[in-house]
């Protein structure tokens, strides 16, 4: 038996997240502050930036358990196989220490053929954590990335308070699901975690699903977000929906830079373009589940474009490519600071064939890591965009993080 000790959720022991709501339960965290949402009428980037992608509770305690009461709302689609309970990571002074998860919450039922979604209540349940040593130790629990979390209760057997931030660097990183972690297997595990780790830094994610869209809004919580270092990955998401031409498309990405150049007009900043996806290298979206995939009991994606469509604008993969290329060069010669990345420096033809994308959009959690330790190698090596003052990354012996914003 433990004498639990209840502490209160507050902004002081999440880090990550951009705001947190206070709600009857608990808090609720956001990846987007309260101006950006109220200016947000998409359903889909609601669900994202709700979801704690990179957001963790840290403290600093002598506990040898914890338990979080939380409640999470699920995602279930008809048709398609039962998508696993999310993951809560433990980390203890920068190791992986445990694994855990919530099976009780809200279930959110989306039929993707008809375009619709049905809301069944749940109630909250458990993850605990115990057996860890008495001495004081940071405990970061990485809160699962693809689940809506609501923070209820924090109970340990020992005081708590917020772990010190330390003087890591802050990296603010913005990108569609691949970003997010979309089939990545922890949320420790989703690539932008795995390079933070590795080039020990502090991670803000601001991967959004399905919402890397060039949204001036979300521009503006990037120049107004607190960081050391930025990056922005820019691509898929424009093509999978069909969204703008190329015409469009070089005038908003100059203005989504100019907007995070007039808040951080020093802060090296990363373009990153889109990593290999054959289905549209060449072929313009949209692109919709496969319903006679979902018939079998399988997720993939096809298009719906046509490569002769590129001659009225439309966007592929490639030409985003040579367009981004194009306007960081041109960029450049007046802001030293901006860099450019091609995409398939971090998954590419050779990584297709080993390492194909499962449901022909989405990377799966090996090439997570693969990813998140190339970024780390390109980005915060000794000749990386990335490398601290002295030219070194800070190498694996930092910990998973905590990042500079909590609210």
């Amino acid at each position: 038996m433990h004498d639990w000790i209840t502490t209160p959720v507050t902004a002081d022991l999440v880090r990550g997240a951009l705001d947190v709501e206070h709600t009857e339960r608990g808090v609720l965290p956001h990846r987007l502050p309260a101006r950006a949402r109220a200016q947000n009428t998409d359903d889909q980037l609601a669900m994202a930036e709700s979801q704690p992608s990179g957001v963790r509770l840290v403290l600093r305690t002598r506990a040898t358990a914890v338990e979080l009461d939380t409640l999470p709302t699920k995602r279930a689609y008809v048709g398609a196989p039962p998508r696993p309970d999310g993951v809560y990571d433990l980390v203890v002074d920068g190791r992986p220490a445990g694994r855990g998860s919530v099976r009780d919450g809200n279930v959110i039922t989306v039929d993707m053929t008809a375009g619709t979604s049905e809301v069944r209540p749940g109630h909250p349940g458990t993850v605990r954590f115990d057996g860890l040593s008495g001495e004081v130790k940071d405990v970061e629990i990485w809160l699962p990335h693809n689940e809506t979390t609501e923070l209820i209760a924090l109970r340990t057997d020992a005081p708590v308070e917020p772990a010190p931030r330390g003087d890591r660097r802050v990296w603010l990183h913005h990108g569609s699901s691949i970003s997010h972690g979309s089939d990545a297997a922890s949320p420790t595990g989703i690539w932008p975690a795995v390079a933070a780790t590795l080039g020990g830094v502090e991670l803000i994610n601001l991967g959004l699903a399905g919402s890397a869209l060039l949204d001036p809004f979300t521009a503006r919580a990037l120049r107004d977000s607190p960081a050391d270092l930025i990056s922005v990955k820019i691509g898929i998401n424009i093509v999978n929906h069909d969204l703008m031409r190329l015409r469009a498309f070089g005038p908003a990405v100059h203005g989504f830079l100019d907007t995070i150049r007039e808040g951080r007009p020093d802060t090296p900043l990363l373009v990153v373009s889109p990593i290999l996806c054959p289905m549209h290298e060449d072929t313009p979206g949209p692109c919709f589940p496969d319903v006679g995939e979902l018939g079998e009991g399988r997720l993939r994606f096809r298009t719906l474009g046509d490569p002769a469509e590129r001659a009225s604008g439309k966007l592929t993969l490639q030409v985003i490519r040579e367009e981004l290329a194009r306007i960081v060069k041109q960029r450049a010669a007046e802001d030293p600071h901006l860099h450019y990345l091609d995409g398939r420096e971090l998954y590419g033809e050779d990584d297709s064939a080993e390492l194909p994308l499962p449901d022909d959009l989405h990377p799966d959690a090996a090439t997570h890591r693969r990813m998140g330790e190339r970024f780390a190698r390109i980005a915060f090596g000794t000749d990386g965009v990335f490398a601290d003052a002295s030219g070194d990354a800070g190498g694996s012996s930092g910990s998973s993080g905590s990042s500079g914003s909590s609210s």
